[in-house]
C-alpha cells in the first residue's frame, strides 16, 4: 500500500546550536527532530516530518522567533533561521536516516544499531535494534547517551530492579533495560505516533514493555507503584514544574535520571529537585547539554561526580 506524503518542517541553523533546536523543535511539534551538518556551507539544518499538516506558516514563524530569542538568552547562536515547509515522500525520509544513523556501543553492555546494520556484539553485549520511525531516540544524543549509560550502570543480576522511562520516545531506554533484565519495565510518551513506534521497537526487540500514552502533567501524586530507576528527558521547564510528581514515582533507594537539559538551565533544575531532598550525584557535560543522576539524601551535596 502505497504510504500518504508526509509534511517537512525545516529550520537552518548553526552547529552550536543544532542539539537544542532540535530539542526544542520536536517538544513544540510534538515529535522527534533530525538533523543533518553541511561541511560546505558550515551550518546544521533541522528537520521534522509530520504525517499531518503543520501550523499555518506565518503562525510557525512567529513561534520560531520566541524560540530563536529564548536560544540566545541561553548564550546560543542560532543563526538566520531559515525555514522550509514541504510535501516529501516517505522514503526520502526513511533513506536520509540510513545516510546518518550509525551503530554505537555503550561500554560493554549494549550495542544500538538499526535493522540494516550488520555490525556483530562483542560477548556479552546486548543488541537494541532501532529504526526509529518519526520518533526521536537513537542514541546519539548527548542526553539518550547518558541515559543509556546510566540504565547500563544500574543492572543489578541477583535483583533485577524495576524501571520508567517518561517521554519514551522511540523506546529506547526502556528497550535497552528489558534487554538488560530489569522487571518490570514501563513507559510512556505524550505523543501517541512515539507510543506506535516504540511499539513496533518493541516487537522487533522481542521485548516485553509495558508502553502507554501518558501526560507527566496529569501523574497523580501518590502512585499505585514505585520504580528503581526513572529517566525522564523532558525539557527543564517541564522538569521543574512537574518535579513533584516525577519524585513520586521513585523508591526512596532509587535513581533519578534527568536529561534533556541545556547547560545553562541545569543548576536551575538541580536546585529545584536538591530542595525536595533529592541531591545530584553524577553528571555529564557535553557541547551545550547537561544531564544528571540524583538520589535521595539528607544532606545534599553541591558537588556531584563528573565524567
Amino acid at each position: 500500500m502505497k504510504r500518504k506524503p508526509l509534511w517537512r518542517i525545516s529550520v537552518v541553523t548553526t552547529r552550536e546550536a543544532e542539539d537544542a533546536l532540535s530539542e526544542w523543535l520536536g517538544a513544540l511539534l510534538g515529535t522527534g527532530a533530525s538533523s543533518y551538518y553541511d561541511v560546505e556551507s558550515d551550518s546544521s539544518r533541522v528537520s521534522v516530518y509530520l504525517a499531518t499538516a503543520p501550523p499555518p506558516g506565518p503562525k510557525l514563524r512567529r513561534t520560531l522567533k520566541a524560540g530563536w530569542q529564548h536560544l540566545r538568552d541561553c548564550g546560543l547562536d542560532p543563526g538566520l533561521g531559515t525555514i522550509k515547509i514541504e510535501r516529501v515522500r516517505h522514503e526520502d525520509w526513511a533513506e536520509s536516516w540510513k545516510r546518518h544513523f550509525k551503530p554505537i556501543e555503550i561500554g560493554r553492555s549494549l550495542l544500538i544499531q538499526p535493522s540494516w546494520s550488520r555490525q556483530r556484539p562483542k560477548p556479552h553485549q546486548q543488541v537494541v535494534i532501532l529504526d526509529p520511525g518519526l520518533s526521536f531516540g537513537t542514541g546519539q544524543h548527548p542526553t539518550t547517551s547518558f541515559c543509556l549509560k546510566e540504565v547500563a550502570r544500574h543492572v543489578n543480576k541477583e535483583a533485577p530492579r524495576s524501571f520508567l522511562d517518561i517521554g519514551t520516545g522511540s523506546g529506547i531506554l526502556a528497550i535497552a533495560a528489558a534487554k538488560l533484565d530489569y522487571a518490570p519495565v514501563q513507559a510512556f510518551d505524550f505523543d501517541p505516533e512515539a507510543v506506535r513506534i516504540a511499539r513496533e521497537n518493541t516487537k522487533i526487540n522481542g521485548v516485553k514493555i509495558r508502553l502507554a500514552r501518558g501526560d507527566v502533567t496529569r501523574l497523580p501524586r501518590r502512585p499505585a507503584r514505585t520504580y528503581d530507576l526513572v529517566c525522564a528527558n523532558l525539557i527543564s521547564t517541564l522538569l521543574v514544574a512537574e518535579r513533584k510528581r516525577i519524585i513520586g514515582l521513585l523508591n526512596k533507594d532509587g535513581t533519578l535520571v534527568l536529561a534533556g537539559i541545556l547547560k545553562g538551565e541545569f543548576p536551575t533544575v538541580a536546585a529545584a529537585f536538591a530542595a525536595l531532598g533529592w541531591g545530584l550525584v553524577k553528571t555529564e557535560s557535553l557541547r551545550e547539554w547537561q544531564s544528571g543522576a540524583f538520589q535521595f539524601t539528607k544532606k545534599v551535596s553541591r558537588l556531584a561526580k563528573k565524567d
